[in-house]
């Protein structure tokens, strides 16, 4: 099983441009599910959710059985690396609701490129999944420390889920890698922005803000295919949000994978024309 789908869906400037003037709440999603079989949950990496919220996200994509919601974890579990605060009960109790009836495929432990393969990560690593261990936990790590066989090793004995991703190659970034150390093949692309990767200014979207051509999509497509040949399930996750470009390139994908062709509006064609050979005839 392959899905694909964007990181989040709650974007300003998806206005007039994936969404059309009107649409608003829950019926972005169901609009979005019309596309994909995914979608990432980004608000979780900054607070939990209640269990209402998550009981109207499941509403919005009853209609679509296949459908499924990846999760970002609390930042506070991966970029501060606490688990004795009262925010793991807050954050477990609001994803409950998914993750009874199947419908949440990966919660995602997203750390930053400062996460090296040491002793005291990998320590906590095995911490982490002892207190989410009735979580589908998948790992996404950013620092080449991390691109060898023993770590490969560690993850797969520690019951993790390896995130293949695909980021600009600065400094000492991990590779093109084509991992699987579980039931899932994951793929995360952030696109390839080099100049503003480590830049952190106002506008904090900008490090995503580039769109896949043609070509990188090929390639991207070639590592999926790799990833199908070893996992049961596979999800592509595309984080290159800002303008709606993350919906664009999941189309796209489909397309090269899947041959599939959609509905599309006029509005999202018009901002990328080369969708035109991706709409219904």
């Amino acid at each position: 099983m392959l899905r694909i789908g964007p990181a989040g869906w709650d974007y300003q400037d998806w206005q007039g441009v994936v969404y059309l003037p009107g649409l608003k709440g829950t019926d972005r999603l169901a609009f979005l599910a019309g596309w994909f079989d995914v979608v990432e949950i980004n608000v979780t990496f900054y607070r939990p959710i209640t269990p209402d919220m998550a009981r109207r996200w499941l509403e919005a994509v009853a209609p679509a059985p296949a459908f499924r919601f990846t999760a970002k974890l609390l930042n506070v579990f991966t970029h501060e690396r606490r688990l004795n605060g009262p925010e793991l009960a807050q954050f477990r109790a609001g994803l409950a609701p998914m993750l009874a009836p199947g419908r949440l495929g990966a919660l995602l432990a997203q750390f930053p490129y400062s996460f090296h393969n040491t002793e005291e990560n990998r320590k906590y690593l095995v911490d982490l999944k002892g207190v989410l261990a009735d979580f589908p936990l998948a790992v996404e790590v950013r620092h080449r420390s991390w691109q060898q066989r023993a770590a490969r090793e560690f993850l797969a004995e520690a019951g993790l889920d390896f995130v293949n991703i695909d980021q600009p190659q600065v400094s000492y970034s991990l590779g093109a890698t084509r991992w699987v150390t579980g039931a899932l093949g994951y793929l995360r692309c952030h696109g390839r922005r080099k100049e503003a990767w480590f830049e952190f200014g106002e506008d904090r979207g900008a490090r995503y803000d580039y769109l896949y051509s043609p070509e990188e999509l090929e390639e991207l497509a070639g590592r999926v295919r790799e990833l199908q040949e070893k996992a049961k399930e596979v999800y592509v996750i595309f984080n290159n949000h800002p303008a709606g470009q993350a919906v664009a390139n999941g189309l796209e994908l489909e397309h090269i994978l899947l041959k599939k062709r959609t509905a599309l509006p006029p509005v999202l064609v018009a901002a990328f024309p080369r969708l035109a050979k991706l709409v219904e005839e």
